[in-house]
């Protein structure tokens, strides 16, 4: 964890207390006990899952840092990455992870009883019907993803979320700066406006990442996202 810890601090400027490593071990090892009977996730040594789910997670605060951060919405939340980082790092912020597969959001839930974490929830539910629910539309500072889907259909999925001011961040593989020329016009469509598109790199890591911020700069329209399904099907 020592390694962590230095390489969160070289790469976001934050230091992580004695605390906040303790829950990211825990959270580690709750991970592994997991995967050996769900295979929430293909990576599985102790050093891959450091940088490459909680450093990556912990990337957001490049673009994230000095913006409001009080409502947080990951979509495709998986095993939990960024959304259950981001908490352990901003304990104050609300959060809320989401997931469509049932044994990824049981999962963590378990690491929020775990971990006894606080203002943080795990919702089974597809999207497409979440963003219709009006305690969620349109109520977030950010929504945040992993590799969930093509940028267009993500900002589909995401941009409801947000509320006018607020912001999505879709963190994505070496080929975020070609989806995002391509999404273009549906993130228009969507009420979005490109902010910037931030490369970076990790440790270790060989291939690049990209970090794709955009601002909801006007109300997504009443008729997105589309009914479950469509927006994978048929991107905008």
């Amino acid at each position: 964890m020592e390694n962590l810890k230095q390489d969160t601090k070289d790469l976001i400027g934050i230091t992580l207390t004695s605390f906040q490593l303790s829950l990211l071990e825990e959270y580690e090892c709750e991970l592994d006990k997991w995967n050996e009977r769900f295979s929430l996730t293909a990576i599985h040594e102790p050093e891959k899952v450091r940088v490459k789910h909680f450093l990556d997670s912990f990337s957001s605060m490049l673009v994230m840092k000095n913006t409001p951060v009080k409502k947080i919405i990951d979509i495709g939340t998986g095993a939990g990455f960024p959304g259950i980082p981001l908490k352990i790092l901003l304990p104050d912020a609300e959060v809320v992870l989401v997931d469509s597969v049932n044994k990824k959001t049981d999962f963590c839930q378990h690491i929020i009883d775990h971990l006894k974490l606080q203002g943080i929830s795990a919702i089974h539910d597809r999207v497409e019907n979440l963003a219709r629910e009006v305690k969620f539309r349109e109520q977030f500072d950010w929504a945040v993803a992993r590799a969930v889907a093509q940028l267009a259909t993500l900002s589909e999925y995401m941009l409801p979320f947000v509320k006018v001011g607020g912001r999505m961040l879709a963190m994505k593989g070496d080929q975020g700066p070609f989806e995002t020329q391509k999404a273009d016009p549906a993130i228009s469509l969507l009420g979005g406006e490109l902010q910037q598109v931030k490369r970076l790199t990790l440790p270790g890591v060989t291939e690049d990442r990209f970090l794709i911020t955009i601002e909801k700069i006007a109300a997504t329209p009443e008729k997105y996202p589309r009914r479950v399904g469509v927006p994978s099907k048929k991107p905008l």
